[in-house]
């Protein structure tokens, strides 16, 4: 569960045009557990054991398990919907990613954040494309654990 600390409303699509280089808000924390790294390695089949063998990775690189990084962005979209609501949409498309990097591990039992900006927004065929900068800072970190840049489109 989140909770916001900081978030944009429009009441339109069209409404996000105005809204370019200007920051949309942080999302609340949110805690990464074992329980739910286990399950992504299962549904991934990526279970590495820097992911899923907790004794064993007490003794690895990192001190402990670590998140997958596609863990990390697929929890992009449930830490955005705390950030940014566009009311009188039709519908809602992720179009896709510009870049995507992991410059540091997310612990297991780490506590998430996410931040995001508007960098660009355009007028598409029965809606709007925008493109979003995404840092995903983790609690106590020197660094970003994601950052992206997102394409989304929402329809009136």
């Amino acid at each position: 569960m989140t909770t916001s600390t900081d978030r944009t409303t429009v009441a339109a699509p069209a409404d996000l045009l105005q809204l370019v280089g200007k920051p949309l808000g942080t999302s609340g924390w949110r805690i990464v557990p074992q329980s739910d790294v286990d399950l992504f390695a299962k549904a991934t089949g990526d279970e590495q054991w820097i992911h899923v063998d907790v004794d064993r990775a007490k003794d690895g690189p990192f001190g402990g398990t670590i998140a997958h990084g596609y863990l990390t962005l697929s929890l992009i979209a449930p830490l955005f919907e705390n950030v940014l609501t566009v009311e009188q949409v039709s519908m809602g498309v992720n179009y896709g990613l510009n870049r995507v990097r992991f410059p540091s591990p997310v612990p297991v039992g780490a506590r998430i954040r996410l931040s995001a900006s508007l960098a660009e927004a355009e007028e598409i065929r029965g809606g709007v494309q925008i493109i979003v900068d995404v840092t995903i800072e983790r609690d106590g970190g020197e660094r970003p654990v994601c950052a992206a840049q997102l394409v989304l489109r929402y329809y009136t």
